[in-house]
């Protein structure tokens, strides 16, 4: 069904209640492991139901941030979503408990139980209204940042709008944008300080009142890390710090040679060439029609995704003044269709929303044919090498896209992903020390971030910009207010999706089937394990990090 045409019904929590309470009550009057997974069963297809009127309702709100209908919507979920998730948690918990939990074990999984077991030890029923509380906040920042009207040349542009005169050939232009972007931050500064520290706050809360510290501990069992945990990733940190960030510097240092410059500036950061970065040649529809090309060569399987994504109409990728900032990819579960958000901007990011973001989304059709729905939850960390990697697959079709720059773009693209490395890691340090000492004012958490740049990315200068050069870069960035701690997950996926692109390198056909078997593997196994069963090392790995550097210099 075309996503246009799918209705939409409000799910209403009273008679959802209902259904749950019906249903843990059932599930603790059966006599057999059978019995038990006929009621889960029951779970799967309430979840189906609730999942997809939810998610539409998200998206319908998400392509127009000002239509009053799905905004009233997004509130109404913002309050009873927390309700759910009790109702889920306590569902779970009978499982967790459950006499016949072997045989359930045997049909789920191993991995299923330890994230149920990760999930009773981030909620209860008693965090409720704060749980509320966040979510209106989060919802109040993304309004805030779509709310952004730049005035350009007679036009009225939105952050996402204003992109590629960020990335102009022209350094003139560049700095009158960033100027521009700048000033709207600042416009706003201190609405964004107040928004993130009663986040920090609420957090914090939230995490005491469960017994923790401080929310970190909170955080990781939010992410359902289930197999790791912030020794190790400290220790891949280490490691970047050490090892990546000399070699990203000496990157960054041939790139101001070949832009002809004194110095990088910030207004050059994702500049590549003094002739501008290459951009996609074609309208939006030509764009679409060169993935749709690409898929249906690139394999069997992705050509049968890519014809059910355009053919069910599966994607809003056109840039408007009152849509939401950013992409992403999710699933609407009762018609097994992933769907596509973005906004094109005549940007190499154009291209990379139908690799990216068409990496989640295969990914994710796949797992919407496995009846056990425990298997689609796969973690964050894994779902990004999803991602990361299609975008190296799709470097064989990208004349498609650039035309005689496709060279330009493959070098462009590897160095930025590179690159991309060590400032996710800067963003992961960030928010293990604002957590750790929640007692911190605005003012000392932008000096922490401007300490954290000198380690991760010394060659950035913000020439005095009157919001960059106090510390504000990070509050651009949404995962930092809305999904807190996710952004390590990006950098271990890339670690894998330059293994990847080494190994395609060498062969195409073993990297494809490798890559192709852990989109199948998706949530039944750890992700340490998944990795060792693809052939990949463990991010985690001493050494995993020098290798992944000598692979890339090799190839630059």
């Amino acid at each position: 069904m075309k996503f246009q045409d799918m209705p939409y019904e409000r799910v209403e929590y009273n008679q959802v209640e209902k259904e749950y309470r019906k249903m843990i009550a059932d599930f603790r009057e059966t006599r057999s492991g059978e019995e038990q997974f006929k009621v889960h069963e029951r779970y799967y297809a309430l979840n189906s139901k609730v999942g997809t009127m939810m998610t539409i309702a998200h998206i319908r709100h998400d392509i127009d941030t000002t239509d009053d209908f799905y905004n009233g919507e997004k509130e109404y979920y913002d309050e009873i979503q927390p309700r759910l998730a009790n109702l889920t948690v306590e569902y779970q918990r009978g499982m967790y408990q459950s006499p016949y939990r072997s045989y359930l074990e045997e049909k789920i999984g191993k991995v299923a139980f330890k994230n149920i077991e990760l999930q009773l030890k981030a909620f209860d029923e008693k965090l409720i209204p704060l749980m509320q509380e966040e979510n209106a906040l989060t919802t109040k920042y993304d309004n805030l940042i779509a709310s952004a009207k730049i005035e350009w040349e007679g036009e009225i542009l939105n952050l996402s709008l204003l992109k590629p005169y960020l990335t102009s050939s022209d350094r003139n232009v560049r700095k009158r944008a960033y100027e521009k972007y700048s000033a709207f931050f600042v416009s706003v500064e201190e609405e964004l300080d107040d928004i993130y520290d009663k986040l920090v706050k609420n957090r914090t809360e939230q995490a005491r009142q469960m017994g923790y510290e401080n929310y970190v501990e909170l955080g990781y069992y939010r992410m359902n890390r289930n197999c790791y945990d912030k020794e190790m990733v400290e220790n891949y940190r280490r490691q970047i710090k050490e090892f990546f960030v000399p070699f990203a510097e000496r990157m960054h240092e041939r790139r101001r040679k070949r832009l002809g410059l004194e110095k990088l500036s910030y207004i050059d950061t994702d500049v590549y060439f003094p002739n501008g970065n290459p951009a996609p040649i074609g309208t939006p529809e030509e764009i679409v029609d060169a993935g749709k090309k690409m898929y249906s060569e690139m394999s069997g399987e992705t050509k049968e995704f890519f014809d059910f994504m355009t053919e069910n109409e599966l994607f809003d990728v056109l840039g408007r003044k009152t849509k939401k900032a950013g992409g992403y990819m999710t699933f609407l579960p009762e018609y097994g269709a992933p769907f596509i958000f973005a906004n094109f901007n005549g940007t190499s990011g154009d291209v990379d929303v139908i690799t990216h973001e068409c990496g989640h989304a295969f990914q994710g059709y796949l797992a919407g044919k496995d009846p056990i729905q425990e298997h689609r939850d796969i973690t964050m960390e894994t779902a990004e090498i999803h991602s990361m990697t299609m975008e190296f697959f799709a470097e064989k079709w990208i004349g498609l896209f650039f035309g005689d720059r496709g060279d330009d773009y493959r070098d462009m693209h590897l160095e930025s992903a590179a690159a991309f490395i060590p400032y996710g890691c800067m963003v992961d340090e960030f928010q293990h020390i604002v957590y750790g000492n929640p007692g911190m004012t605005p003012k000392e958490r932008k000096e922490v971030w401007l300490e954290l740049e000198k380690a991760y990315r010394p060659h950035m200068d913000y020439e005095g910009d009157a919001f960059f050069a106090k510390g504000g870069f990070w509050q651009k960035q949404l995962h930092i207010y809305d999904y807190p701690f996710y952004y390590i997950d990006y950098c271990l996926a890339q670690t894998c999706a330059i293994q990847y692109k080494a190994m395609m390198d060498e062969d195409y056909e073993k990297a494809w089937k490798s890559y192709l078997k852990l989109c199948r593997l998706s949530a039944s196994g750890f992700f340490t394990d998944m990795l060792t069963e693809v052939g990949l090392k463990s991010p985690f790995e001493d050494g995993c990090i020098k290798k992944v550097i000598g692979k890339l210099e090799e190839r630059m």
